[in-house]
């Protein structure tokens, strides 16, 4: 895999932005990457040495729109600590 095709973008919420000055950083990433991946990933793009990688893997959730039901999609999201000294600014990124 692609590490374009790892990394599908960061996740911009109030609690990620929170992690964010602790120096962990939130990405939603392809569901068949592991943690090597992830990380080589994130140092490719970023230029950055990474220090942990926790997995999340989020379930489908049941979403309902007038009369018509549906399931939102599954994804995994990546929480990705930095070494000391490192930092990625996701405003720009």
């Amino acid at each position: 895999m692609d590490k374009y095709e790892i990394v599908k973008r960061p996740i911009v919420s109030e609690k990620s932005t929170k992690l964010a000055e602790k120096r962990k950083y939130t990405f939603e990433v392809d569901r068949r990457a592991n943690k090597i991946q992830i990380k080589d990933a994130i140092e490719a793009i970023f230029k950055v040495k990474v220090e942990k990688v926790n997995v999340i893997n989020m379930k489908p959730k049941p979403k309902r729109v007038g009369q018509y039901s549906g399931f939102k999609a599954a994804v995994t999201k990546a929480v990705v600590t930095l070494e000391p000294g490192h930092k990625i600014d996701i405003y720009t990124a």
